[in-house]
């Protein structure tokens, strides 16, 4: 038993931060279905807590809804869908982008999905939304790494079955899916993802410019990081200082150094195609992206 517990241990430890982002999304989905049956009470209230309320009065009270919401899903098949999409997506990300940039795009498309639909919910007439409920999902996240991969290098194709797509064209798809949906039932879904469309297409057009526009926020999502980074159990003994080069310490440099070729080697994806790089550029790209 002992064995097996270390077993399931280590294969925890070596998941990526998003796919232990997808684990906490389902348990959180569990946790929601035992408390509603437990209680009892309506499954759409079991993770109150965690939702993000369109009222302003009401988001004061609890701020930490902001970012929570995007990890509480009430619907089976929204939560599988959205864990689906965030699995493939991510994988792509993190291949070819740092984990941090990755992990930026992820969050701050949370923090704005969840932004726009508060102003947009707050400055119309109640008439509007009379009908909207609380945000939930993780679907502005997502959205918002989909529309960056699509936008950093829209001339990249993927396939679909027989067919090549693509990215500038499933990104259209995507925007124009959620414009309709304002029209929908799930109209304040709609705001949520929209607001992460613009995240992402406005992080991906301010990179390829070479300005991060979260570099200032890492510092939050490092913590969020670190929550699911395994621990080392060997403890620090000597640290020493490091030289400044240039202005930066040698870990500045290196980190500028190799984001400036991970750019070249993106520069060449999008023009060329995936299958134009070398073994040695695409070796590269899948360690970055383990970093």
């Amino acid at each position: 038993m002992t064995s097996l517990t270390q077993d399931i241990q280590d294969k925890i430890k070596r998941l990526n931060v998003f796919e232990k982002i997808i684990i906490v999304n389902a348990v959180i989905f569990s946790m929601g279905w035992l408390i509603a049956r437990l209680r009892p009470m309506a499954r759409e209230e079991s993770l109150v807590w965690l939702e993000l309320p369109k009222q302003f009065s009401e988001f004061i009270v609890k701020p930490w809804s902001l970012l929570t919401y995007g990890f509480a899903h009430y619907g089976f098949f929204h939560l599988v869908f959205n864990l689906l999409v965030l699995y493939f997506v991510a994988r792509m990300m993190v291949n070819l982008f740092s984990t941090k940039i990755s992990l930026n795009v992820y969050v701050l498309g949370i923090l704005a999905g969840g932004l726009s639909y508060l102003l947009v919910y707050n400055l119309l007439p109640a008439s509007y939304s009379e009908q909207i409920g609380s945000l939930v999902g993780a679907s502005a996240g997502v959205r918002a790494l989909l529309i960056f991969i699509c936008a950093y290098m829209p001339n990249r194709e993927a396939r679909f079955f027989a067919i090549h797509i693509k990215l500038w064209h499933i990104g259209a798809v995507l925007v124009a899916l959620d414009v309709i949906g304002l029209f929908s039932l799930n109209q304040g879904g709609s705001v949520a993802h929209l607001g992460g469309i613009a995240l992402g297409y406005i992080y991906a057009v301010q990179l390829t410019k070479g300005r991060n526009i979260g570099k200032r926020f890492e510092r939050f999502t490092g913590m969020i990081e670190n929550l699911f980074k395994a621990k080392s159990p060997l403890k620090t003994v000597h640290k020493s200082r490091k030289k400044p080069f240039a202005g930066h310490n040698k870990n500045e440099f290196n980190e500028f150094t190799k984001q400036k070729r991970i750019d070249l080697i993106l520069d060449k994806i999008s023009k060329s195609g995936y299958d134009s790089l070398t073994k040695e550029e695409k070796e590269f790209l899948f360690k970055a992206g383990k970093d």
